[in-house]
Formats: structure tokens, C-alpha cells, sequence
């Protein structure tokens, strides 16, 4: 029955059962919205045509090199720096981390925009500013490089060396030889956790932001941006390695695809603990995602 222009419910007079309104037609607005609301899933959120596309496989090749280098450069950094013995070796090769960071961010920015670290393309998902399909070819080609910079690097070096450093992987415990027998030594997984939480969050705060807001980056410029992300990281690396001065942790990651290079292609202890420099900075990635979407936008300031 029809009253006031609105169709209610009504009982049949033989059974008392109700019988439903028919469902109204849908409005051209409610279908338009609907294939937007598909649109925006495919295009924006998931990405789909980006699996297909040249162009984002080809910004991937650089993502996959500039890793590549990345790593064999910071593990032949920690290597060389440890193997002579430096009188300041966390500081040396924070300085020389900062310039190979910059160095290499600056080549490869203008193809990929410059991730060349799954902290970093994780973070740009969750902030919106790429898609699932292109963080997750980035992220696989990131993770290949990391293989391949340690694999160049086992070809240049001695076994000895290979050995003594473990291809300057991650480490939160090693094993020494001891009075009772072999020695577990180095820092509690909780502890390494949290500091690559927040090392990971610094380092996403202090300075990737800038390059994701495109008002900083246009008014920073491209130059000093990347200075500031290798300063920060060096900085970062400096701290982790200094404050803790613990014996058997190799510091911060930072970088789950350096990390994960010297795991694949070393093994062995490399592998204990590992998953902290994956779950540490994808909290940390979450944390930062969380903050820059509680910021108002009458506190960001326009530039």
C-alpha cells in the first residue's frame, strides 16, 4: 500500500505473509558512482593497468640497479672500514653511507623517484601516492638488486674476508668462540625491534616527507632533498651503531632489501633475527603513514 508516496509492506490477505517491495531501479547518479567507486579500486588503490605497463617496469630496472649498487657500495664501505681498522669506524662510514646515499638517489629520481628501499615504496603506499602493483614491482625489484650487489660483492672479496664480515649483512647476534664453547652474543630481538621502529619512523619523518610533499620538494629542490635523506640516514646508522655499542649487532637495516641480500646469498646467522629488519620498519612505515594522515590541513603550511 502506497501512502504519502512511500510503498510500505503489506501482509496477503490469504497467508499473512509479507510481501517485499520491489527494489527500486537504480538512479544514473547511484550507477555513475558505483564505476567510479571501481575505478578509483582498479586504477588507484590496486593498479592493475601498472602490471602492464612499460613505463613502471622500466622506472623498476632502475629501482633494481640502483639497489644493486646501493648495497654492494654500503657493504664494501662496512668492510673496508672495519678491515682497517678505522679509529672512528661508525663515523667514517656514516659520512661515506650519507654521500653514496645521495649520490645514488640523485641518479635515480628523475626514473623511479628514488626509493631504491622498501621503507621507503611502502611508506608511498600507504600515504596514497602509488599503487599496490607498483609498490609491489618495486619492492621485488629492490629485493632482486639487493641479491645482486651481494653477489658481485662475494665475487670481488676473499673468503677470509667473506667469513670475518659476513658480506656486511644484518646482524643482531653472532656466534664467537667462548671459554664453554661457542657464545651467543649481541642484542635482545625486542630491543633490536624497537630500534628499528623508530629509526625507521625518524628516518621516514625527518626526511622522506619532504621528498613526498610536493610544495617542500618544489621549494627544497631536488638536490638538497636527497642531501638530506643520505645526512639522515648516515646519522641514523651513526646512532644505532654508537649508543648501543653492542658487540654482534651490525646496527640499524634501515633497508630490508640490504638486509636481505647478504641473507640470501651468505646464509647461516645472517638469517637469525632477520625478520626484525622487515616487521621494525613496516610498523615504523604504519606509524608514519598514521601521523601524516592526522595532520589537519589548515597546520600544513602552503608554499
Amino acid at each position: 500500500m502506497a501512502r504519502n508516496g512511500i510503498v510500505e509492506d503489506e501482509e496477503n490477505n490469504f497467508t499473512h505473509n509479507r510481501v517485499l517491495p520491489v527494489a527500486s531501479t537504480p538512479t544514473p547518479g547511484q550507477i555513475k558512482e558505483e564505476s567510479d567507486a571501481k575505478v578509483f579500486l582498479s586504477t588507484k588503490v590496486l593498479g592493475l593497468e601498472e602490471l602492464l605497463s612499460l613505463e613502471v617496469w622500466r622506472a623498476s630496472l632502475a629501482e633494481l640497479l640502483g639497489t644493486a649498487v646501493l648495497v654492494f657500495a654500503l657493504d664494501t664501505i662496512v668492510i673496508s672500514t672495519l678491515q682497517t681498522e678505522t679509529k672512528t669506524p661508525s663515523l667514517v662510514m656514516s659520512i661515506l653511507i650519507a654521500f653514496v646515499v645521495a649520490v645514488l638517489l640523485l641518479a635515480t629520481y628523475p626514473i623511479s623517484g628514488g626509493h631504491i628501499n622498501p621503507i621507503v615504496t611502502f611508506a608511498a603506499l600507504l600515504t596514497g601516492l602509488i599503487s599496490i602493483s607498483k609498490a609491489a614491482i618495486y619492492i621485488l625489484a629492490q629485493c632482486v638488486g639487493g641479491i645482486l650487489g651481494s653477489l658481485a660483492l662475494k665475487a670481488v672479496v676473499n673468503s677470509a674476508i667473506e667469513r670475518t664480515y659476513s658480506l656486511a649483512g644484518c646482524t643482531v647476534t653472532i656466534v664467537v668462540p667462548g671459554t664453554d664453547g661457542p657464545t651467543v652474543i649481541g642484542m635482545g630481538n625486542s630491543q633490536a625491534l624497537w630500534l628499528e621502529i623508530i629509526c625507521s619512523f625518524v628516518f621516514l619523518f625527518a626526511s622522506v616527507w619532504m621528498a613526498f610533499d610536493r610544495r617542500q620538494a618544489k621549494a627544497v629542490g631536488r638536490v638538497i632533498i636527497c642531501i638530506i635523506l643520505g645526512v639522515v640516514l648516515g646519522l641514523l646508522v651513526f646512532i644505532s651503531t654508537t649508543v648501543t655499542a653492542t658487540k654482534g649487532y651490525g646496527g640499524a637495516g634501515l633497508n630490508p632489501a640490504r638486509c636481505f641480500g647478504p641473507a640470501v646469498v651468505r646464509g647461516g646467522h645472517l638469517w637469525n633475527g632477520h625478520w626484525i629488519f622487515w616487521i621494525g620498519p613496516t610498523i615504523g612505515c604504519v606509524a608514519f603513514a598514521l601521523y601524516v594522515k592526522m595532520i589537519p590541513r589548515e597546520h600544513i603550511h602552503s608554499y
